[in-house]
């Protein structure tokens, strides 16, 4: 997400932050260049060039120009900037995006075309209300359009748990939206989600019928559902539907595959509605809550720690990470608790998802990416473990030469991978070894600051699962032999 204008905005701003002291013409180029860089990400043309002007009215000022760090300065105005830019920061209740402060049921209307992903969402946001929020939530299909639509929404609705309206053949959107209320108000549900019918382009028919459905369903919530792989199109349809429909806020699909970033950057400016949710992936937990102040960090490589905090809290099981540092302090670590380390890595998005979100590992990742590493590495490892016996896994040293060849033809890997496996077990026995002499917990923070357990050694430890690099120090290290291991491609 957003990769291309993170590197094109990083190189520029480590050339401002290497000069000591900046001129007005100085600013001025950099300037120049990250207009070129919104441009290239596909950031409407309007939008980039009164983020270019507000941005230098701020930076040639005399306060930043003549400061200690003039370099750094304007980065944080860049950031300021860009957190406006995609919507400020919007205080709403229960860590909803979403206005539910009204008489049950709220009603929430989904509209966007055909093949934006509006059906998934429904049924993700569905999920994500009654899953975290502990919301009765009902999902209606109103399209009677599409083949199969409403038995689509029907199957999500089993797979998440979530109730959907029972379908009637031939029944009209309106009148569908008319039974899903009556129903959803004698249910006791506490919101209700319509997805509506799409079409290939916008047309007046299409509008029509929203304006239909919204005056008997009266939503407290109208969400556009767009593709952000369409890029420009995007906010094009943006602009349509806004014209249209009296939208509250904006969805953007498939942003775990854009790496331009332009229709996040260019949605709230055309819209001017807040992006209140980001779909992240296939699976139908993939959506999140769209945070522009650590979008804006992400982008300027700054990492996203309070994500990797949540996402951690939310894949880690409490009472293993809790086990597993009690054997740790215990000066007990073996292979099965590596294996559940690289286990909780790939929950949390995998190798590249982890280097992204934290700070200063922006160069890391974009090496990761140019040696061809990717997230099978962790499926190796796995699978070399996995190859072992429950003797083995448990007691490392019985593993000869004659077996390691057994581990290596049984994983499809070799016996010098077999050995790094075993090196990087014991590295990370001995970092257990001095933490206890340090003094247990206390001495963590040193341990983890150093880099002595790095990206693997720190998850699964601590009751609060014990992150990677997050120690006193952050230096946010992989271990040296892992570091070895992701090199061999």
């Amino acid at each position: 997400m957003f990769d291309t204008l993170s590197d094109n905005l990083g190189s520029v701003f480590d050339r401002l932050r290497g000069r000591g002291a900046l001129s007005e013409a100085d600013v001025r180029e950099a300037m120049r260049e990250v207009r070129v860089a919104l441009l290239e990400a596909d950031v409407a043309l309007p939008v980039a060039r009164d983020f270019i002007a507000r941005v230098t009215e701020k930076a040639v000022g005399a306060s930043v120009l003549k400061s200690v760090k003039p370099g750094q300065q304007v980065v944080k105005i860049v950031s300021d900037e860009l957190v406006a830019m995609l919507g400020g920061e919007d205080a709403t209740g229960e860590g909803i995006p979403l206005n539910l402060d009204v008489r049950p049921p709220a009603v929430i209307m989904m509209v966007g075309l055909q093949g934006s992903g509006k059906t998934t969402s429904t049924a993700k946001i569905g999920k994500l209300l009654k899953d975290k929020h502990g919301k009765k939530t009902l999902l209606a299909s109103l399209d009677v359009n599409r083949p199969a639509a409403q038995e689509q929404l029907k199957v999500l609705g089993e797979q998440t748990g979530v109730a959907t309206l029972p379908i009637i053949a031939g029944q009209q959107p309106v009148d569908i939206a008319r039974r899903a209320l009556e129903a959803a108000k004698l249910q006791n549900f506490d919101v209700l989600l319509l997805d509506t019918a799409g079409r290939l382009h916008v047309d007046e028919a299409l509008m029509a019928e929203m304006k239909a459905v919204a005056q008997v369903a009266t939503p407290a919530e109208v969400l556009l559902v767009v593709d952000a792989l369409t890029g420009q199109d995007a906010v094009n349809v943006a602009q349509s539907f806004t014209s249209e429909v009296p939208l509250t806020g904006v969805v953007l699909t498939r942003m775990d595959g854009d790496a331009r970033g332009g229709a996040a950057l260019s949605m709230r400016a055309v819209t001017g509605k807040p992006i209140k949710f980001a779909g992240t992936g296939e699976k139908l937990d993939a959506i999140e809550r769209f945070h522009p102040s650590r979008v804006a960090d992400r982008i300027l490589g700054m990492g996203d720690v309070v994500s990797l905090v949540e996402r951690a809290a939310e894949v880690i099981d409490a009472e293993e990470a809790e086990k597993a540092a009690q054997r740790m302090m215990q000066g007990k670590f073996d292979l099965n608790d590596l294996r559940m380390q690289l286990s909780q890595m790939q929950k949390m998005g995998g190798l590249g998802m982890l280097a992204g979100m934290m700070p200063g590992m922006k160069k890391a990742k974009a090496a990761m990416a140019q040696s061809g590493m990717d997230d099978k590495v962790l499926l190796r490892m796995d699978a070399i473990i996995g190859s072992m016996t429950p003797k083995e896994r448990a007691r490392p040293e019985l593993l000869n030469a004659k077996r390691k060849i057994r581990v290596a033809n049984g994983s499809g890997t070799t016996v010098q991978e077999v050995n790094k496996i075993l090196k990087m077990h014991q590295e990370m026995g001995r970092a257990m070894k001095q933490l206890k002499k340090l003094g247990g917990m206390k001495g963590l923070g040193s341990l983890l600051g150093g880099g002595g357990l790095g990206g693997l050694g720190g998850l699964g430890g601590g009751g609060a699962g014990g992150l990677p690099g997050l120690g006193s120090g952050g230096s946010a290290q992989l271990p040296a032999d892992l570091q070895n291991f992701l090199n061999k491609k």
